[in-house]
């Protein structure tokens, strides 16, 4: 385990907490967030994690620092993913965009603290059980398979058992209320259907916490490292959500070099644990190796992405008028990871509420 000085954990408990308090402040209000203002938000969130991980470089040295920059851009790639997912939530629930920032800004608290959990325990296992590497590798490489076969897996928001817990803890009403997640009805407190929205996001995160926290063990099995990677990547989750909105199925080579990423993963957690169980003779991949290969798969992942399209690219956003209207065509990313919708509904908050899926069941 790195020797990490107090006030090094200090400065990021600080750093994560004054920009989730002014994160919250800057999106106050309901509004739609525009390309523009996700891709300043974008940099933003970049290059806090970037100057974060010079630190690193700075006071713990070379090695810990490579481990965070390929740790932090393996978790950022992996969680491109989850935006499928998130997109099909909030076309199920039919969630005004003036208010999916507020959803995801709690979605985003929700998985600091869910992931502080895993990757805790995660840590505490590796260290004192290193055969667990294989079960990591079997997960990673299982991920891997089910990617590059096609084979999906469906995700109703409304059957999640988050959202089923929810409504039978507390009664959920058909209409939202603005940007509330409790309201008065008939004297009685009731949740909105933007309460369901954060709880389907909260039960998401935890499915994807299955291969991304086995993913950042191979790169680093020291708390300090595998856990400011993560809450780097996932405090840039939703700015990256909205600069990426009706352009996810343009890169639909994304899910294959994701697959091929994990694989590789997989391979390194097997090399790791046979070097430290059966002989030290057994090579290692170092995380500079790692490092380039997320690199470069990444990028041959996007580039042929964008020279060869896919049969059913969808129209870009620029066609779809400035509030991106005409979203909400389903379709499968290939990962096991997500199935999910390209895009949101376009609504804008009324006065008079937007009714949820149930209502609208019950008036057909």
């Amino acid at each position: 385990m790195l020797d990490v000085p107090f006030w090094l954990w200090a400065v990021f408990a600080v750093t994560v907490v004054v920009s989730l308090a002014v994160d919250l402040l800057a999106h106050r209000e309901a509004h739609v967030i525009r390309f523009k203002e996700a891709a300043a938000w974008s940099a933003v969130w970049i290059g806090l994690a970037l100057v974060f991980g010079a630190v690193v470089f700075l006071v713990l040295g070379t090695s810990p620092g490579v481990e965070y920059t390929t740790a932090w851009l393996l978790e950022k790639s992996l969680s491109v993913d989850n935006l499928f997912v998130f997109a099909l939530i909030f076309a199920y629930f039919r969630v005004p965009r003036a208010y999916q920032h507020r959803v995801l800004f709690f979605g985003v608290m929700g998985a600091l603290v869910f992931r502080g959990l895993f990757l805790a325990a995660g840590v505490a296992v590796v260290s004192r059980f290193t055969a667990v590497l294989f079960v990591f590798a079997a997960i990673l490489f299982y991920s891997t398979y089910k990617i590059l076969k096609g084979e999906e897996e469906s995700f109703d928001p409304g059957r999640s058992i988050a959202v089923r817990l929810l409504r039978k803890v507390v009664p959920v009403q058909d209409d939202y209320a603005g940007m509330k997640f409790f309201v008065k009805e008939a004297g009685k407190r009731v949740a909105t259907p933007l309460l369901a929205v954060v709880a389907a996001i909260e039960a998401a995160d935890l499915v994807f916490a299955v291969d991304s926290v086995p993913a950042v063990l191979a790169v680093s099995d020291d708390a300090f490292i595998v856990y400011t990677s993560n809450a780097f990547a996932i405090l840039g989750l939703r700015a990256l959500y909205f600069l990426l909105a009706g352009l996810l199925d343009r890169f639909h080579y994304l899910s294959k070099g994701l697959a091929l990423i994990l694989a590789f993963i997989g391979v390194k957690l097997i090399l790791q644990a046979s070097h430290k169980l059966f002989s030290s003779s057994i090579p290692e991949i170092p995380s500079p190796v790692s490092l380039a290969v997320i690199v470069t798969v990444l990028a041959v992942s996007v580039v042929l992405s964008v020279r060869r399209p896919g049969p059913a690219e969808p129209a870009p956003l620029a066609d779809r008028g400035e509030d991106g209207a005409g979203y909400g065509s389903t379709r499968s990313t290939g990962s096991t990871r997500s199935t999910g919708s390209t895009g949101s509904t376009g609504e804008e908050p009324t006065d008079r509420g937007t009714r949820s899926p149930d209502r609208q069941r019950d008036d057909d």
